[in-house]
């Protein structure tokens, strides 16, 4: 971690397994902005403990959903893949790769995803709005891929800063 707000973009960043469950819809959807972040504070606890930025979370029946701060996505065979939004925030970032990915022609899934899949895959790389795209070279201890960051995110990368010169996806900051 560079700073509290950002994220070691060109090193890559780790990750570890909360012991924490994401929150259920049913109990308390994590799609609504709320003042009750235990849920995340807690797996941040443990992933400041672990030496690292941010902790891998679970929904309640044992798939990836989202790290306590970000979505997340991994690139299996030159796929891009990101868990289904059930138990997730669906964060704007995420949204905004998703459509990269369609623009582009880079097949993307939104789909159920274990964390053998997450371990097991090619690149690993979380979205949000501070952090951008970040990639992900450790989870629990174990190196993903080549344990550098990979090339489908740097693509992303270079596609998301273009977004900023397309009409509509920025803010013009009026003169004074």
């Amino acid at each position: 971690v560079v700073s509290v707000a950002t994220y070691d973009n060109s090193k890559g960043v780790g990750l570890v397994t909360a012991s924490q469950r994401r929150n259920p819809p049913s109990c308390l959807d994590s799609k609504i902005h709320h003042n009750n972040l235990l849920n995340n504070i807690i797996p941040k606890i443990q992933a400041n403990n672990a030496g690292c930025a941010d902790a891998l979370m679970l929904d309640i029946e044992g798939f990836v959903s989202e790290t306590n701060a970000t979505n997340v996505f991994c690139v299996v065979g030159g796929a891009v893949l990101t868990p289904t939004a059930d138990a997730c925030l669906p964060g704007v970032t995420r949204a905004l790769v998703i459509q990269l990915c369609e623009e582009n022609g880079i097949p993307c899934e939104v789909r159920r995803i274990s964390l053998t899949e997450f371990v097991a895959a090619d690149e690993v790389f979380t979205t949000g709005t501070m952090g951008e795209l970040t990639p992900v070279v450790l989870i629990d201890g174990r190196p993903i891929g080549n344990g550098v960051p990979g090339p489908m995110c740097a693509r992303l990368s270079q596609l998301f800063k273009t977004l900023i010169d397309r009409e509509g996806y920025y803010t013009p900051i009026p003169e004074f």
